[in-house]
């Protein structure tokens, strides 16, 4: 079976993006977009949050594209590509809320109710004890939904250490607010 003029037409794009150009590359994206937009879209999620993973599996396929076989289809590896990020950002979520859940019913707080004003109080004291570095980590990762890599980059600091300070500064902000860890 032949390959369709769209198909070739990808072959070639895909043969000088991976060759560095950024142009042929550009063509690809805009060829392909809106398919992996709705793809991003059906997998659920609210509309901004697939725009970003659509646009977030683009820049990862320009970092990979020396993985990718021309022949293949660009339009099917990048949506694979989406598919990860989704199930990747899907666990992450579902950590999160079971973390916070089992936090928030060690404390007698309401999920989804306002926090006591003495209890945020408290939280305010309890992160002013942390060193600088936990304070920020922790405050990126636990508080603004950053991803462990997503903090190193922006505190500079390598991995391992983020994930040192989150889960140290976690443990601390428990035991200075009387809960114990879940």
């Amino acid at each position: 079976m032949l390959p369709s003029p769209e198909g070739a037409c990808d072959a070639a794009l895909l043969q000088r993006a991976k060759a560095g150009s950024a142009t042929a590359f550009s063509a690809l994206v805009q060829r392909h977009q809106q398919a992996v937009r709705a793809f991003a879209r059906r997998m659920g999620g609210d509309l901004v949050e697939a725009d970003d993973l659509a646009q977030e599996a683009f820049v990862t396929a320009w970092s990979r594209l020396a993985h990718v076989d021309v022949q293949a289809s660009f339009r099917a590896w990048v949506c694979g590509i989406v598919y990860r990020k989704a199930l990747t950002s899907r666990r992450g979520v579902l950590r999160g809320m079971g973390r916070d859940g089992a936090y928030v019913e060690t404390r007698g707080w309401e999920v989804g109710g306002a926090i006591e004003p003495a209890a945020k109080t408290a939280l305010r004291r309890a992160m002013g004890e942390l060193p600088t570095d936990q304070r920020a980590a922790v405050a990126l990762c636990l508080a603004a939904d950053f991803s462990h890599g997503e903090a190193a980059e922006a505190l500079n600091l390598p991995l391992g250490t983020v994930k040192s300070h989150v889960n140290r500064g976690r443990a601390k902000l428990l035991e200075l607010m009387g809960g114990r860890d879940v």
